[in-house]
């Protein structure tokens, strides 16, 4: 499931001293450099101009990113979206001979060779409980028992995992009910403070001076009690009922009872042989899908065409990216062979970074992703993907997919990226995960402004979803312009040049966020002391 984003986010503040920071555009602030405004931003125009100072020319790199899809038609994406030169369009032939029909601007691995694609999945932990209550949980007791007897190890597991799933539907049914009530006593209100207030951007004392006397809209209001301030100063009340709305309904749908938690779900059909975890040419070209809204806010952070006067500019800096979409994520749990697949399209297919903005607590075929983890290695391939957004310490709360077997690394072009804000006294999200060993970097990933399908066409969102592409971004800037570096180099880089903090020292590798100007000011020292032209 765990497209790593949330709707709506929440600071908190940690006993340090207070940093002053200079203001700066709530769109572009992940592009701040924090020596100039005290906000802790990826720095990108202070690295163009370095770039541009020291002559350095911007080389095409694809990046792939592995998602829910992503809208190839977006106004401000389509310009930067991958194509494949040897495919010929909706002729359904496999121009290129890759084993992938029609793979124009990327693949789906979640649908069927027919182009009928689906969404819903449940979760990870949904299918271990399925599969572990087939051994120890049948109608027939004396198998129940004969099975405990041969395997106490696993059914302590199941037990545990049992007690997890169990406890997720009830927080999942009263979840509903809550939403459902909530959206019940404001939706009508809400809606009509869309019309009354149209374009009008939210101020304080917009909302203090209002006085309505509508009984709808005088129960609508205490949503704002609900929200913080930054969720709604400075919107319009439509982009107020985008946000707050749109969860309710979400949550009311009941999503986690009907999907993601639903034992009899019937598996996605004929899309793939589950049985065979070898397998990997199905699937379909449809590399958008019926729901790309998180893959389309991810593609938009890293490569956001720039200098076109509208929307968002991604932290490549530059049109010199090619978004590669490969659809891997549905509305539940990504599958493991669906990810080890992706990994291998994207990298046979030219991508150089591929960003994962996923992820999961469960990973009963792990051993597929840590294979295409090597191999992406072996092919000189950077992967950069999400921590995670329960709050917990990942040395210790497995997050999947991982790139620790055993304790042991399993490849050093691997970069995993926290969520960090823009205050800088709060610098760790909240929701955030971390951890000393498994958490590499944190990049910007609270309130981020960047591309939406729809009609909204531009959206904040937060979570690690978007801490890693705006880091995958700046990877892709670098790169770009020392092409004759090595995916290992790229991550060094990366994490020797943070902007580090106290904050973050004792909750991952590099202790700071990643800033593309220092970045670029390495990458050109390690050229001229290589003597690379």
């Amino acid at each position: 499931m765990r497209k790593l984003f949330i709707a709506l986010g929440f600071a908190f503040t940690l006993g340090f001293a207070q940093a002053q920071t200079t203001e700066v555009p709530k769109e572009k602030w992940y592009h701040a450099g924090v020596e100039q405004t005290g906000v802790y931003g990826v720095n990108t125009d202070q690295a163009l101009q370095f770039l541009k100072d020291n002559k350095r020319k911007a080389n095409t790199i694809i990046v792939g990113v592995l998602d829910s899809g992503v809208e190839n038609f977006h106004e401000d994406l389509k310009a930067n979206m991958w194509s494949n030169p040897k495919e010929i369009p909706g002729n359904g032939i496999d121009d290129d001979k890759n084993g992938y029909i029609d793979d124009v601007h990327g693949w789906s691995f979640l649908g069927t060779a027919k182009g009928i694609n689906y969404n819903d999945d449940t979760t990870e932990l949904t299918r271990v409980y399925k599969a572990l209550s087939s051994k120890y949980a049948t109608f027939d007791q004396k198998k129940n028992h004969e099975a405990i007897v041969k395997n106490p190890t696993e059914y302590a597991e199941f037990q545990k995992i049992e007690k997890e799933y169990l406890s997720a539907v009830g927080k999942a049914k009263y979840n509903q009910q809550v939403a459902q009530s909530k959206l019940n006593a404001v939706e009508g209100g809400v809606n009509k403070m869309v019309l009354e207030f149209g374009d009008t951007k939210l101020t304080k004392d917009i909302l203090k001076n209002y006085q309505p006397t509508d009984s709808q809209i005088l129960e609508a209001l205490w949503i704002f009690g609900e929200l913080k301030e930054e969720q709604w100063v400075g919107k319009t009340m439509k982009e107020v009922s985008n946000t707050y709305l749109g969860a309710a309904r979400r949550a009311a749908k009941g999503d986690a009872l009907s999907s993601h938690l639903n034992l009899d779900l019937v598996d996605r059909k004929d899309v793939d042989n589950p049985n065979d975890k070898k397998e990997r040419f199905y699937g379909n070209g449809d590399s958008n899908g019926p729901e790309s809204s998180h893959g389309t806010h991810v593609a938009g952070i890293i490569g956001a065409v720039r200098g076109n006067n509208i929307g968002s500019e991604g932290t490549t800096g530059g049109n010199n990216v090619k978004i590669m979409s490969v659809r891997t994520v549905p509305n539940g749990d990504e599958r493991d062979k669906d990810v080890a697949n992706a990994i291998y399209y994207a990298v046979d297919n030219g991508a150089k970074i591929l960003n994962m903005s996923f992820g999961k607590p469960y990973s009963p075929d792990a051993d597929l992703v840590w294979d295409a983890f090597k191999y992406a290695s072996d092919k000189g391939v950077l992967i950069v993907k999400a921590a995670g957004n329960s709050n917990e310490d990942i040395d210790v709360h497995v997050h999947y997919p991982t790139n620790f077997r055993n304790g042991n690394t399993v490849s050093k072009s691997v970069l995993t990226v926290g969520a960090s804000t823009k205050d800088p006294n709060a610098l760790k999200a909240r929701f955030s995960n971390y951890g000393k060993k498994s958490v590499d970097v944190f990049g910007p990933g609270q309130e981020i402004y960047a591309t939406y399908p729809g009609v909204d066409q531009y959206r904040f969102l937060n979570g690690t979803s978007m801490a890693s592409p705006a880091v995958a971004g700046v990877a892709a800037l670098v790169w770009s312009h020392y092409p004759k570096l090595t995916a290992e180099d790229i991550r060094t880089i990366l994490m020797e040049t943070v902007n580090k903090n106290e904050q973050l020292k004792d909750i991952s590798v590099a202790g700071g966020v990643v800033d593309s100007y220092k970045a670029v000011k390495k990458a050109e020292e390690i050229y001229k002391q290589r003597k690379l032209k």
